[in-house]
């Protein structure tokens, strides 16, 4: 399974959350959104183990199997349809979710995330 990481994820991981670090053991290959990266130093510029977090963060792409994943041309696409079918819903989502959602349909991806809100996108497969 290639598997779409969410920022709470992320932390769950480095929590050592175990049914994550099963989870992403088995995945054929773990992308991390270019948004999530942005989401996750904003975070750490807000907390007390910045240099700690930024130094786990920095090696985290270089593992194998992990690629960072980064919006295109392409991109805008998907996030247009589903935009517009989450306004039609009355259902929105944070935008930074919503290129995270773009990301995982343009890759055919799944998406590893806490967030109860993507399930208003049934496009977006979810663990």
């Amino acid at each position: 399974m290639h598997v779409a990481l969410d920022t709470n994820r992320y932390t769950d991981l480095q929590r050592g959350d175990p049914a994550v670090v099963h989870t992403l053991q088995y995945a054929a290959a773990i992308y991390l959104p270019l948004i999530v990266l942005a989401e996750l130093r904003a975070g750490f510029r807000g907390g007390n183990r910045f240099s700690a977090n930024e130094h786990l963060l920095s090696v985290f792409p270089a593992r194998p199997g992990v690629v960072v994943l980064s919006p295109d041309e392409s991109t805008t696409h998907h996030y247009g349809v589903l935009f517009n079918q989450l306004r039609q819903q009355a259902t929105p989502l944070p935008t930074n979710d919503l290129w995270i959602a773009s990301l995982v349909v343009q890759h055919g991806l799944t998406l590893y995330s806490r967030d109860a809100h993507f399930d208003h996108l049934p496009q977006v497969p979810r663990l």
